[in-house]
């Protein structure tokens, strides 16, 4: 029986799971190989890397972002998205439908299209997308590349935005040769904020120039923290060199720029597709790519 709009005392308490926990009850999560989960009572964070009985009983190892290997008795106990859970282990089922969905997943593109089957690239097109730097385009090339072949689309490295109204004039886009741009940090208040502000009001150009962002410091943290076994990306203190900072606290040798190099392979290497990004990076990429293949015929 609904209760009535006079009734002071609301609907029955015990007709609901009132003894729930506040962060909801544990689900089951079947400890599939490469799974970041969390052990809640340790705070330790690794992928799951096996699943296997010892002293007769079943036990996950967790690898932590740093290499190393922990093994927790497989069940409850666990959080796998900031939600309780209770890791099972893999049955000849979920490992066929896990194979099923990589077979499926080979007939898409890393951005999440289908594949184009012997498809060669286009010639490229006149249209072009800048982004700030090289991290930037190889992060861009890794999820997007196919796609941007089949287009024809060329990504271009900017030395950062500070001229980015003399690259416009120097570019002359048209609107047979469009020029989308992608602008690190892209946030109310900040310098990128009123250069672009600058260079999107240019003429006669404007009409033929898209200039998005997105609102991470670096683009690297347009990559999902659980891909590196954080819950978030760390605040770095002012003064600090923000990607020696952010290697520094994953552990990783910081003190060089071959130490961020190498930094950055291992972060980039851990992105398998689209969805390991963060979605106000996946918009705006997406959002250029339409831009400049405006017209363009199939």
């Amino acid at each position: 029986m609904n209760a009535s709009p006079n009734d002071r005392y609301g609907p029955d308490v015990l007709s609901t799971d009132w003894r729930a926990p506040k962060g909801g009850r544990a689900t089951p999560v079947v400890a599939e190989r490469g799974l970041v989960v969390e052990d809640a009572t340790t705070g330790w964070c690794g992928a799951v890397i096996a699943v296997e009985k010892a002293g007769g009983m079943q036990v996950v190892h967790l690898e932590d972002r740093r290499g190393r290997v922990k093994g927790f008795p497989l069940g409850p106990g666990f959080l796998y998205e900031g939600r309780p859970a209770i890791l099972t282990a893999p049955t000849p089922a979920s490992t066929s439908a896990a194979l099923a969905a990589a077979r499926t997943a080979d007939q898409r593109t890393a951005s999440g299209s289908r594949a184009v089957a012997g498809h060669t690239a286009r010639v490229a097109l006149g249209s072009r997308i800048f982004v700030e730097g090289r991290h930037d385009a190889e992060l861009v090339e890794k999820v997007w590349g196919d796609d941007l072949r089949v287009e024809g689309v060329v990504v271009e490295m900017l030395d950062g935005v500070d001229d980015l109204s003399a690259v416009i004039r120097d570019f002359a886009p048209t609107s047979q040769r469009r020029l989308g741009v992608l602008v690190d940090h892209l946030v109310p208040g900040t310098k990128e904020s009123r250069i672009v502000q600058e260079a999107r009001a240019l003429k006669p150009w404007r009409d033929y120039v898209c200039i998005v962002g997105h609102p991470y410091v670096d683009v690297w943290q347009s990559v999902r923290p659980a891909r590196l076994g954080l819950t978030q990306w760390p605040t770095i203190p002012r003064g600090t060199s923000w990607k020696h900072g952010i290697l520094e606290h994953l552990g990783w040798p910081h003190e060089t720029q071959t130490d961020v190099a190498i930094g950055w392979k291992r972060i980039l290497g851990s992105v398998r597709s689209y969805a390991d990004l963060e979605p106000e990076l996946l918009g705006r990429v997406e959002e250029l790519i339409d831009f400049v293949t405006v017209g363009r015929s199939g």
